[in-house]
């Protein structure tokens, strides 16, 4: 028996997205699969990777700020020419999914990554004029595909945008069985504070550099904020350079998510200061699920799902939205009592043992990917 094919295509998000590549991709072609994987390498400074048995890699144009025409035509180019060759195409930007309209695809997925509607009210690039209507757009263009397509949604909240019932594949993620102690000090002896996602206004940055400089003051450098991610327009990437350039804080930009979510291992602590944003408000922030598999107690603000995540699992502090100085302060008392993290730290891991895994929740979606493929066309 040949193996089932893919195609998964991407023209928004980083070739090395942890959900797409690390997980979903991975997980496929553990199972076997031949997996075709189309994604803006060029655009965001990727080399293709061409030693991955199972793995073809092909260049799109990359769709950023109000530039995206171009990224369409050519996505719905690889689409019309590779698609028929595959049992199931998967899609992961909103975009893409009128760029389907008028060819003959097997089996087409879109993943729900988060709330449409919502997302276009954050878009710095989008005319104020225009979020009304571009709302209402987004809106059409979830029913629509949920009439054409099959869907995936990456939170069980999403659920209640759709008419149907469709597969929900969480945004969980690897747990590594025994992680170093929170609050274990670096090669210099440093207690390493961590933010790990992307950068942006809405998701807290002014906050994480008056942390950072405030961290840096009053331990007098004994304690330091490491943040991992690209930034989102150009004053965010000033304002975390000048951070940077003052000794504030230390930002890697982007990392591949292996490494990245080994920056993970022995933090003092894990920020999510993200604001209350309708599109943050029914979603899990994925940072958390991450800091609590590695061991790392969390603080976080008060959306409904971190909130419940760290309560159930007594794995963190929840601070008010915008309150730089609780949150500094939950921190200096982890500085003067790292065991004392280390406690929230393991109470956090066991929860993500038993829930979060995604090594549990990969079958379910390798499974359902199968049962689309081998379906009657």
């Amino acid at each position: 028996m040949s193996p089932r094919r893919i195609l998964v295509v991407t023209v928004v998000h980083h070739p090395d997205d942890a959900r797409i590549r690390h997980r979903q991709v991975a997980s496929l072609l553990e199972a076997g699969w031949e997996v075709t994987f189309a994604a803006p390498f060029e655009g965001h400074g990727v080399e293709r990777p061409t030693d991955v048995p199972g793995l073809r890699t092909l260049d799109v144009t990359r769709s950023t700020g109000r530039r995206r025409l171009a990224a369409q035509r050519d996505a719905r180019r690889v689409l019309r020419e590779l698609g028929p060759r595959h049992d199931v195409v998967l899609l992961h930007d909103p975009e893409l999914v009128p760029a389907t309209l008028g060819i003959a695809l097997p089996v087409t997925v879109w993943d729900v990554h988060e709330d449409t509607r919502a997302v276009v009210a954050l878009r710095s690039w989008v005319p104020d004029r225009l979020r009304a209507p571009l709302s209402s757009v987004a809106s059409a263009l979830e029913r629509s595909a949920e009439r054409r397509m099959v869907l995936v949604l990456a939170d069980e909240e999403y659920a209640d945008r759709f008419a149907r019932e469709h597969l929900v594949v969480p945004n969980t993620t690897p747990v590594p069985a025994d992680p170093p102690p929170a609050g274990t000090p670096d090669e210099q002896g440093r207690l390493r504070v961590v933010y790990l996602g992307s950068l942006a206004r809405e998701r807290g940055v002014a906050e994480l550099v008056a942390v950072g400089e405030q961290l840096h003051r009053r331990t007098g450098g004994r304690a330091v904020l490491e943040v991992v991610g690209p930034a989102h327009g150009a004053a965010v990437t000033a304002e975390l350079e000048a951070a940077r350039e003052q000794g504030h804080l230390e930002w890697t930009g982007f990392l591949p998510a292996r490494e990245a979510l080994a920056r993970l291992d022995g933090a003092l602590a894990g920020l999510s200061l993200l604001h209350d944003v309708a599109n943050f408000r029914p979603s899990m922030p994925t940072k958390v699920v991450e800091y609590i598999a590695h061991a790392v107690p969390v603080v976080t603000t008060p959306l409904p799902r971190a909130v419940d995540l760290v309560e159930r699992s007594a794995a963190g502090v929840v601070v008010p939205f915008h309150d730089v100085e609780q949150t500094v302060q939950t921190l200096l008392g982890w500085v003067e009592d790292p065991a004392a993290a280390a406690v929230l730290g393991r109470q956090g891991h066991a929860l993500a043992a038993r829930e979060l895994d995604w090594a549990v929740h990969s079958r379910a979606f390798v499974d359902a990917m199968a049962r689309l493929a081998d379906a009657p066309r």
